[in-house]
C-alpha cells in the first residue's frame, strides 16, 4: 500500500453537500466509466441526515489527464488512503454500483485491516465477488465497447452519438472493465459488516442468484432487494433506494446492525 503522503485526498473525494450534523458518512463508488457526479442526486437526497463522500477515480472529468487504474485491488488501496482522514470523526458506510460494488468490497476489507471497519456495505448492480463471467469486454474493439454502453443504458444517448466525446470516454471504460474483469476475489473473503445487495430484476450483468451469492461474503446480516429494471435501475428508483439508505443508516441503524445473519 502506498504511504498516505502519496495520495491527495482532495483529488479523490467529492463532498457535494457538507453535512456537519450527520452521524454517518456514505462513501459512494462509481460504476465502470462513471464519475463522482453520478452520485450528486443521491447526496442531495440524503443530506443533511447522511453526508455523502463521492469517490472520483483517475482518468475522468477533472482528473482526465491522469492515467486510469487498471486493477481493483490497487484502486482500493488508493481509495483507502484517501478515506482514512475521513474515518476518525464519524463512521463510514460504503455504497458501490456495478464495478463500484466490487471496489467497495475491497475497500471494506482494507478499512477493517486498518481498524476502521465500515458500518455497512451496499452493493448495487453487481454479482458477488466470487462469481465470475468470461466477458472480456475490455479486449473488444471500440464499436463493441459502444454497443456495451448502449445495452446497459447507463450512458447519455447524446454522448453515444458524439464521436469526439466517445474518444475520451472509451479508454476510461476499457480500463475500468479491465480492472473489474481481471479481478479475482481471495478465497473465502468476507467482511464483518452487514451487506445489503440491490439489483434490477432484468440486469444483464447480475442475475438474482449471482447477487444473492453476496451472502457468502459477510459474517454479519445480509439482505437482497430486487427492483424493476435493468443495470441502471437506480436511476428510475432513486427515491426507493435513498429511502432504504436512510432507514438502514438513520432511522433504524441499531436494529439494522444488530439483526442476526439472514434476518434482513
Amino acid at each position: 500500500m502506498l504511504p498516505a503522503a502519496a495520495v491527495d485526498t482532495s483529488q479523490w473525494i467529492r463532498r457535494f453537500h457538507p453535512s456537519p450534523d450527520a452521524n454517518v458518512r456514505l462513501v459512494c463508488l462509481p460504476h465502470a466509466g462513471g464519475s463522482a457526479s453520478f452520485y450528486y442526486p443521491v447526496s442531495e437526497s440524503l443530506t443533511p441526515e447522511v453526508e455523502v463522500l463521492a469517490v472520483q477515480y483517475p482518468g475522468r472529468q477533472d482528473r482526465r489527464n491522469e492515467p486510469c487504474v487498471e486493477s481493483v485491488t490497487e484502486l482500493a488501496d488508493l481509495i483507502v488512503e484517501a478515506l482514512l482522514p475521513w474515518s476518525d470523526e464519524k463512521p463510514l458506510a460504503l455504497f458501490g454500483h456495478s464495478m463500484g460494488s466490487t471496489v467497495a468490497f475491497e475497500v471494506a476489507r482494507r478499512l477493517e485491516q486498518q481498524g476502521r471497519p465500515p458500518v455497512a456495505l451496499f452493493a448495487s448492480g453487481r454479482r458477488a465477488p466470487s462469481r465470475y463471467r468470461d466477458d472480456q469486454v475490455h479486449l473488444r474493439d471500440d464499436n463493441a465497447i459502444v454497443e456495451e454502453l448502449q445495452t446497459l443504458s447507463g450512458t447519455d444517448s447524446r454522448l453515444l452519438g458524439n464521436e469526439d466525446l466517445l474518444r475520451l470516454v472509451i479508454p476510461v471504460v476499457r480500463a475500468d472493465y479491465k480492472a473489474v474483469e481481471t479481478y479475482r476475489c481471495s478465497p473465502g473473503a468476507k467482511v464483518l459488516c452487514p451487506v445489503s445487495v440491490l439489483v434490477g430484476d432484468s440486469d444483464p450483468k447480475a442475475t438474482i442468484e449471482e447477487a444473492r451469492a453476496w451472502s457468502e461474503h459477510t459474517t454479519s446480516a445480509f439482505e437482497l432487494q430486487v427492483y424493476p429494471g435493468g443495470h441502471f435501475y437506480l436511476s428510475t428508483h432513486q427515491d426507493r433506494v435513498t429511502d432504504l439508505l436512510l432507514d438502514r443508516l438513520v432511522d433504524a441503524p441499531a436494529t439494522f446492525m444488530a439483526r442476526p445473519r439472514g434476518l434482513l
